[in-house]
């Protein structure tokens, strides 16, 4: 009986992995002969673009879109800043994102650590002169819940949306990587199923589920990690489903800021 559990969720396992069906419209395509844009990828700390945004990255990079990511702090909580900074930039070329398109900000009121609140004023203001700097057309980062619940995750989040509802410019695109419960959280590419049934059953063109087309490649962007590379941390890249697949949701400009912060419970 055992036995017989075991081989149906490896099977379904290995068929998760190989399954890579595309919903249409595709994300960030429009027509046949659509234009690249320039995508901005927000995060808080270094590692977090080969933890939860690998499939993104893959997906953005292997359609030639121009990717530039921003990541609002150095990662200094336990002083290794330094270290985790060029630890991202490592990471990145492994990704497909030349390292001239990545910034890190080592700002003094934007600090690591769970107990240090991001002004969102702040953040708006540093990812806005992003946009305008890079020509941005869509910018993509974590979900009000920051799938960790991180209060730096969820800063990011509210800086982003504080821009959108401050900003002249109503012709950038923002969208959300969704969290989810632990179930799903640890279920790897087996999510992917179920990733795909909550995009059909929403608006067209409001979420787009992403399946990572080389998950190896995220593996070798996290071991770049070095300084973050523990044991609990490879076992988090083996059966994460955001190595294997995220699951985006456009987000609505005309929600208040201020929101309480919700777990998905998808």
């Amino acid at each position: 009986m055992w036995l017989l559990t075991f081989a149906s969720l490896f099977f379904v396992w290995f068929a998760s992995l190989i399954a890579y069906f595309p919903r249409k419209p595709a994300f960030l395509i429009s027509g046949e002969n659509a234009n690249k844009r320039n995508v901005l990828l927000v995060i808080a700390h270094p590692d977090d673009e080969s933890m939860f945004f690998s499939p993104t990255i893959s997906y953005l990079t292997s359609r030639g879109h121009n990717l530039h990511i921003l990541c609002l702090s150095v990662g200094d909580a336990d002083g290794k800043g330094n270290i985790r900074k060029e630890e991202l930039y490592e990471a990145c070329v492994t990704l497909k994102v030349p390292r001239q398109q990545v910034k890190v900000v080592d700002h003094p009121d934007l600090q690591d650590g769970f107990g240090n609140k991001w002004n969102h004023n702040l953040l708006s203001k540093i990812i806005e002169q992003e946009v305008l700097d890079c020509g941005i057309h869509v910018v993509i980062t974590f979900d009000d819940y920051g799938i960790s619940g991180h209060c730096n995750h969820r800063d990011v989040h509210y800086g982003v949306r504080k821009l959108l509802q401050e900003t002249a410019r109503r012709d950038i695109e923002a969208w959300e990587l969704l969290s989810t419960n632990l179930l799903r959280k640890y279920s790897g590419p087996v999510d992917f199923w179920i990733s795909m049934l909550f995009a059909s059953r929403s608006p067209t063109g409001t979420v787009h589920c992403l399946m990572n087309e080389n998950p190896r490649r995220s593996f070798i962007a996290m071991s770049q990690h070095s300084s973050q590379w523990v044991w609990f941390r490879k076992l988090f890249v083996s059966f994460s489903s955001y190595t294997y697949v995220n699951t985006l949701r456009s987000i609505d400009r005309s929600e208040q800021v201020q929101r309480k912060g919700n777990h998905q419970e998808l």
